[in-house]
């Protein structure tokens, strides 16, 4: 039985990909998502805890005028840029459905960026430890710019930042 939709939705602006790890990423008009290893052609994609990343495009639109960059969707190598979904209100353990039949779970809010962080020598700082979401798919499909994100499952405890990156 699926998880209740609740009122907290939007849309995906971008949906971002690249084939090299720790580099911006490039925008897709469509993606798949499979279940277990996250969006298909991604180099993030696998069997771990952050098979995707997410950011608010309000937090995009904060940080180029915070720094004057000209950035992109993608720049900061997230996977997905949602709009009209609140980041604030989501907890590990929230579950999202992307367009009609994709689902992912939050498994992880903020992560600790690598000395050599090659987004922060381009940008000037990165936006991933505070603002980022990190999910794994539980439900395949496919998701193109512009389709629904909906929170599906009721958003409950505390907000925890961020968790061991095992």
């Amino acid at each position: 039985m699926d998880a209740p939709i609740i009122s907290n939705s939007g849309r995906v602006l971008a949906i971002c990909a690249s084939s090299r790890r720790g580099h911006s990423k490039h925008p897709v008009e469509r993606g798949v998502l499979r279940a277990g290893h996250g969006l298909e052609g991604d180099a993030h994609a696998g069997n771990w805890h952050r098979q995707l990343s997410l950011l608010a495009a309000s937090d995009i639109e904060w940080m180029q005028t915070r720094t004057q960059h000209k950035l992109h969707f993608g720049s900061f190598a997230e996977n997905f840029v949602l709009n009209g979904v609140d980041f604030s209100a989501v907890r590990v353990g929230t579950r999202l459905r992307l367009g009609d039949e994709a689902e992912i779970e939050i498994t992880q809010i903020g992560k600790e960026c690598h000395v050599d962080c090659e987004i922060s020598r381009q940008v000037g700082t990165c936006i991933m430890p505070t603002r980022g979401l990190f999910a794994k798919v539980l439900r395949s499909g496919a998701v193109a710019v512009g389709d629904l994100a909906m929170v599906q499952a009721p958003v409950v405890g505390q907000r925890q930042e961020m968790l061991p990156t095992a």
